[in-house]
């Protein structure tokens, strides 16, 4: 997106590429149909040590702009929900847009080109070694990513080369991961893998209403993985297991209408059976219903309304969708995502400190910072 946007301005522009091909990530998600924004992106959506600083690009590069362009190219999408918009077809109808937009632009993209080395001269200007060869610019973007999903080439090389230069680093952590789990949570839990309910995770004040899905080593699912990025090993997870009903009223009902049905059957009816029984075994007393005092019917509705989750860790890098942290905000400019002490030298996207949310956040700010910094260069 910045070299389309730069080479579209008349400058000429090389893109070196570590990977065997262009766009890898983008390949492969969405689930090959690539998730390539969200409608109602906001800097909300984001995570930051300074929340306000991805306003400016995101202001300036909405998803309707991004949304014209897919237009453009005749490519089908679809709203899945939650204004996520994935392509008809495949993600590889993203990847050929944005290099058809390169090409017309006469952007040169070199893949399997690994930068040994970066230098900036007396001259002010930047001199890359590769294999490849030497490249000199007066210009340098760093729009390498972050630590996630070593397996498609991720690496820490722009978290270097930010330091090489002298940019402060924020301390970084996978983001939009799946939580592990450990001694009674996992053994009460672990044979019910792939079992799936509704749940609102809250945690540090957030809150994500979303599926969540049992693993064999803890709980994933879109709630899960939203809440990830605020959670840390320590922090207080809250699952509200009856989302959206009043769970003091139901029990009431239920105690009403159905004295003599155990707690586990009707609990069955709203929840997944085998995660109801589970419940019933190890968190709250099965009985039937007109046995409970209403003392113990609130202290139930409690536990359903704020189930207490102690998650141990996160499934890391290695399945995590982003990376939280990364080149601080404070020593970028908001609208160029410049350095404010080295001249030329720009980073975007998820190498910098603002990490979305699941749902196409993270692409609309690749797409915005990538603009950002593409209409500033050489200005």
């Amino acid at each position: 997106m910045c070299a389309l946007t730069a080479g579209q301005r008349g400058l000429r522009v090389l893109v070196l590429d570590h990977a065997n091909k262009a766009g890898k990530k983008i390949l492969m998600s969405g689930g090959g149909r690539c998730n390539f924004t969200n409608t109602g992106a906001s800097p909300a959506n984001f995570v930051s040590a300074n929340k306000h600083f991805c306003k400016s690009a995101l202001a300036r590069y909405t998803p309707w702009h991004f949304i014209a362009l897919v237009e453009r190219h005749r490519i089908a999408y679809h709203e899945k929900e939650l204004g996520q918009l994935f392509c008809d077809d495949s993600s590889k109808q993203i990847v050929a847009m944005l290099l058809a937009e390169c090409a017309h632009a006469g952007v040169e993209i070199r893949t399997h080109c690994t930068i040994e080395r970066v230098e900036h001269t007396d001259a002010g200007h930047y001199r890359l070694h590769t294999p490849q060869g030497h490249f000199a610019s007066a210009a340098l973007v760093v729009a390498s990513g972050g630590l996630s999903i070593p397996s498609m080439g991720a690496s820490g090389f722009g978290y270097q080369l930010a330091k090489q230069f002298g940019q402060h680093v924020l301390p970084t952590r996978a983001g939009l991961v799946p939580l592990t789990l450990s001694g009674k949570h996992a053994e009460r839990l672990q044979d019910l893998a792939g079992v799936s309910l509704p749940v609102e995770a809250t945690c540090n004040g957030v809150s994500f209403r979303n599926f969540m899905l049992i693993t064999h080593r803890g709980i994933s699912g879109p709630s899960i993985l939203q809440i990830s990025s605020y959670w840390q090993p320590g922090d207080d997870l809250r699952l509200d297991l009856l989302p959206g009903i009043d769970g003091a009223q139901q029990l009431a009902d239920w105690q009403r209408t159905r004295r003599d049905t155990e707690l586990k059957t009707v609990l069955g009816e709203v929840l997944p059976k085998r995660f109801a029984q589970r419940l019933c075994e190890h968190w709250m007393t099965n009985k039937p219903l007109r046995q409970y005092t209403p003392a113990e019917l609130h202290a139930i509705a409690e536990l359903l309304a704020a189930w207490p989750l102690i998650a141990s860790g996160s499934e890391g890098y290695r399945t995590a969708e982003v990376t939280l942290g990364g080149v601080d905000t404070d020593g970028l400019s908001s609208s160029t995502l410049q350095s404010k002490t080295i001249p030329g030298l720009y980073f975007i996207g998820e190498v910098v400190d603002v990490t979305g949310w699941l749902g196409g956040y993270n692409f609309q700010w690749a797409w915005a910072s990538g603009h950002a910094a593409g209409m500033a260069i050489g200005g």
